[in-house]
């Protein structure tokens, strides 16, 4: 059979614009030739839909712009699409549901059975799971049409190998029924390594029942979200004979009698994902919220220089608008190089001085006594963060720009950042980048451009917030490798600070561990970012902060 896969970037929430896009691709399939069309999961409201799926009459509406999908595609052509859905169910909660259109009606439609309920998933809070596991039969062949997480069964991951009423692996049950092969619709998050993860997940399962396997993902940011796409094909013994793009629409016709002979192998550097996943996440936060312009502050520092980067590639870089905001204690070559970055990129930039802001609020009576005392103490260190903010701010309310924080995972984990300051905006572009793998992706931003992009220097200077004499990070926080493989430990792993003090000195990462459990209130006050790992700050890990936590 001649199918064709679909990659598409549905808007959550936006069925009239969701049903064109699958409604085009229909047609260019039908114009190649296709018998059958393949989408992602729950397209036709995009994902996730969260609680908008408890709204009255939203599913309804759903199912409504299926049946009317049905009618406005080729008649000739199957379409399997996505969807939340009351279809086959008499009482009780909605399904995800995958249905197969063809002859100007539906078809027949199955229901997703392992309803994921970690990390940033919350399925059961909505789906019912399905009563039953059975291929669609289309033209003579049996379908294995699945969702997503039905595919993730018995995987270390996911919670439902353990669970005696989940010992159901829906792709074993299809199979048993014989299938021709297997179809799965897909919503998966990205995350640096799943691309493969994916792959290897296939591969076990066509091994084991030796049958095609089509992976259709969905692509595009959504909230916190970025779908990464990189859909594929295994033929009968597992290997990966087609794939397409990562972080982009796509479209491609296979046919399933004579897949090509080779094995694509998934090989793309770490810092091209993390990169193309930065930019995707806020091209598409930005757009899909309305808004066509950034700001954010240039403080000549590497995390500022590769939020302007990701935003200029976001958004184009005269729609970027860099404010240089020099301190009394802002060294000559952070404004030298926040002026050479933002010519580089052909940026907006402007210079806007804080010293005169910074010297009224001296001046006031009611703050003199809090602003005493030593030089560039803690308070005086926040206020300039929170002149700088509100500068930004403030452009972004006069002209509706989208405000950027630039804060990485190393800083925000251990509260090395000022509430209302650095960290205020509308979108935290790093908030999910260890230190280290903003270097890491820096550099490979001036071998991608192939030219000095991001200066020299501010890859190699000491990081400093600048907002006492001669500070540097490290006056404050261990080194950045330190502090970084402790985060990778404590917060990626969920090790113990005994099991990571195998690796590192005790005292530093009990001190880490203390920093990182007290300030769980500043984060839940950072804006929305993008989620790159598997342990990422926000929906995904819901920590208490009114708490009295050991670090043993």
């Amino acid at each position: 059979m001649r199918i064709a896969l679909a990659q598409l970037n549905p808007t959550v929430g936006d069925l009239a614009g969701n049903s064109a896009l699958i409604e085009a691709a229909a047609r260019r399939a039908a114009e190649e030739g296709a018998e059958l069309l393949v989408c992602s999961e729950l397209v036709i409201c995009g994902y996730p839909p969260k609680d908008l799926l408890l709204r009255s009459g939203f599913v309804a509406a759903c199912d409504k712009a299926v049946a009317e999908l049905a009618g406005r595609v080729p008649p000739e052509l199957g379409v399997l699409v996505g969807h939340p859905t009351h279809r086959g169910i008499t009482s009780g909660r909605f399904a995800n549901g995958a249905s197969l259109l063809f002859g100007g009606r539906v078809e027949a439609t199955i229901h997703k059975t392992l309803l994921p309920n970690y990390d940033v998933f919350d399925e059961r809070r909505y789906f019912r799971s399905a009563d039953s596991v059975k291929p669609i039969e289309f033209k003579n062949l049996r379908l294995g049409v699945h969702i997503c997480e039905d595919a993730w069964w018995g995987e270390a991951s996911t919670s439902y190998h353990d669970e005696p009423i989940r010992q159901l692996d829906p792709v074993a049950e299809l199979a048993k029924q014989g299938v021709d092969l297997f179809i799965n619709l897909s919503a998966s998050p990205f995350e640096v390594a799943k691309p493969d993860r994916r792959s290897r997940l296939v591969e076990r399962h066509v091994k084991a029942h030796q049958r095609p396997f089509l992976f259709v993902n969905q692509i595009g940011g959504n909230d916190d979200l970025v779908f990464d796409g990189h859909s594929f094909v295994t033929d009968a013994s597992g290997r990966v004979v087609e794939r397409l793009a990562g972080f982009e629409p796509d479209f491609r016709v296979i046919d399933t009698t004579k897949l090509p002979a080779r094995h694509l192998l998934f090989d793309t550097p770490r810092e091209s994902l993390l990169l193309d996943a930065l930019i995707l996440g806020l091209r598409d936060y930005a757009s899909k919220s309305g808004f066509t312009d950034c700001v954010l502050g240039l403080s000549g520092g590497i995390d500022s220089a590769l939020a302007a980067y990701i935003a200029a590639r976001a958004v184009g870089p005269a729609h970027v608008h860099g404010l240089l905001m020099p301190s009394r204690y802002s060294s000559d070559h952070s404004v030298a190089d926040a002026k050479a970055l933002a010519e580089a990129m052909g940026l907006d930039w402007q210079i806007v001085p804080i010293d005169g802001v910074h010297k009224a609020y001296e001046a006031l009576p009611v703050l003199a006594n809090d602003l005493q005392g030593e030089a560039a103490s803690l308070a005086d260190q926040n206020l300039q963060a929170r002149i700088r903010g509100a500068i930004v701010m403030t452009r972004s309310n006069r002209y509706g720009w989208l405000a950027l924080a630039t804060g990485n995972k190393s800083e925000l984990a251990v509260g090395y950042c000022t509430l209302y300051g650095d960290m205020c905006g509308g979108f935290a572009v790093l908030c999910d980048l260890l230190k280290r793998d903003v270097y890491g992706v820096s550099k490979y931003v001036n071998e991608l451009e192939k030219r000095e992009v991001i200066p020299v220097s501010t890859l190699t200077k000491p990081p400093s917030a600048e907002l006492a004499p001669n500070q540097t990070d490290q006056d404050t926080l261990p080194p950045y490798p330190v502090l970084d493989g402790i985060l990778e430990g404590l917060v990626e792993r969920e090790m113990s600070v005994r099991e990571v003090a195998e690796h590192y000195p005790l005292e530093t990462v009990q001190w880490v561990a203390k920093r990182l459990d007290r300030n769980e209130f500043k984060r839940r006050q950072m804006p929305p970012g993008i989620k790159l790992s598997g342990r990422a700050f926000g929906s995904g890990r819901r920590m208490p902060m009114a708490a009295r936590i050991g670090v043993e």
